[in-house]
């Protein structure tokens, strides 16, 4: 026996991923990194919270046992994630309808999600924004969904082009998926306003849809309650979705790989139907969950105190974040670069798109060291203090030709 003959053939490298690990192996002292989506400090570094430590001593001082966790993870954590997403009077947390599974970060959400449904017999289809994280497309085709696209944003890439993203959700069939980012939309940075987000909700409604919400930057955008606001808006009376959530870079937790998928059903019954065919899922995939992030989580979001500094640690990252997104602004205005670059200041997250074309992306990564995804997505939250110059600097070049 042997292996598949096309299992000898290279697959192409991830388009995130493979950047990075060409940074890496970049010899140039000056290379400036914005591709991968992690928060750094001005010294360029992916901090370890404070309110991580503390919570990792009080774990490390309390261990007893290594014994797996629940296919469906820790009831407790999986309580706190549902009420940090949902609220905790929500009804849909009050009445039971609303359950919560730990998985692998937030792409083990999706993929579990992905699974769930495949494995249950829902529809076939999976409507997705253009453009999307790179991973979305080719995770839910490989889970044997048709994906469709919805148009998101307008020409200038920086605005939502509400018409034509409703009129094409108005044609998905009734049982069709509408993956739908729940804030600090990647790659663009530009959300949904209230008032866009009650339309979604009237679509989806009246065309039966079934939202799954990709709400990996919950307290990234404007605040805890305020990045889930487009979500609640989609959980209304009887109304049925899933949420996949992360707690890579809201905890700055990325190696540890913890998120959760919520099961929103009509009744509490159904919910408890569900999780049993989501606990059927994982448990032919990767059996259990990994425990320490998830403890983590857990004994942060169950302490006020903990709590309490953890979102104040959050609040820095995120202001920093913004902060960063005017300075972005600044420099390329104050370089003269063709183009209105203000919206950039008021989108929100990790990421902003510029717009660019394949051979000026080339460019920046060939001749001035600049690693940039796709057609220009930067991680806003890499940029710093010695870094946005040169990067503003390139780009100058770049676009004038």
């Amino acid at each position: 026996m042997a292996l598949p003959s096309l299992a000898r053939v290279p697959a192409p490298p991830d388009p995130i991923l493979g950047l990075a690990e060409r940074y890496r192996a970049d010899p140039r002292p000056n290379k400036v990194n914005l591709t991968s989506g992690v928060f750094v400090d001005d010294s360029g570094t992916t901090p370890i919270l404070a309110t991580v430590v503390e919570a990792e001593r009080r774990l490390a001082a309390a261990a007893a046992s290594k014994l797996y966790r629940p296919i469906d993870g820790e009831l407790a954590y999986r309580e706190l994630v549902r009420a940090l997403v949902l609220g905790e009077g929500h009804e849909a947390v009050a009445s039971g309808r609303a359950l919560a599974t730990q998985t692998p970060g937030g792409t083990g959400g999706l993929r579990v999600a992905a699974d769930l449904l495949r494995q249950t017999g829902s529809g076939s289809t999976v409507w997705m924004s253009e453009p999307t994280w790179p991973n979305h497309p080719q995770l839910f085709a490989s889970a044997g969904f048709k994906v469709r696209s919805y148009p998101y944003t307008d020409p200038t890439g920086r605005r939502i082009d509400e018409a034509a993203m409703l009129d094409a959700l108005g044609q998905a069939s009734p049982g069709d998926v509408v993956l739908l980012h729940g804030c600090c939309h990647n790659p663009t940075g530009v959300d949904p306003s209230a008032d866009l987000w009650r339309r979604i909700g009237d679509v989806v409604e009246e065309r039966r849809l079934l939202p799954l919400v990709d709400l990996a930057y919950q307290g990234f955008g404007d605040g805890l309650a305020e990045d889930a606001a487009g979500l609640r808006e989609l959980v209304r009376p009887g109304a049925e979705l899933l949420v996949s959530t992360s707690f890579s870079k809201t905890f700055s937790l990325y190696a540890e790989r913890v998120g959760a998928l919520i099961v929103v059903a009509r009744s509490a019954e159904d919910a408890e139907a569900a999780q049993t065919n989501v606990k059927a899922a994982i448990r032919t995939n990767y059996s259990n969950p990994p425990a320490h992030g998830a403890d983590v989580v857990r004994t942060i979001l169950s302490d006020p105190e903990l709590r309490a500094r953890w979102e104040q640690e959050l609040a820095a990252m995120r202001n920093r974040i913004n902060a960063n997104r005017g300075d972005l602004v600044e420099a390329l205005d104050a370089r003269r670069i063709p183009g209105d670059w203000s919206a950039i200041a008021d989108q929100r997250g990790m990421f902003a798109l510029l717009g660019l074309s394949k051979a000026q992306v080339d460019r920046l990564r060939d001749e001035f060291a600049v690693y940039v995804v796709g057609a220009g997505r930067i991680n806003v939250a890499g940029f710093t203090s010695s870094n946005l110059s040169p990067f503003a600097d390139a780009l100058a070049k770049v676009v004038a030709g």
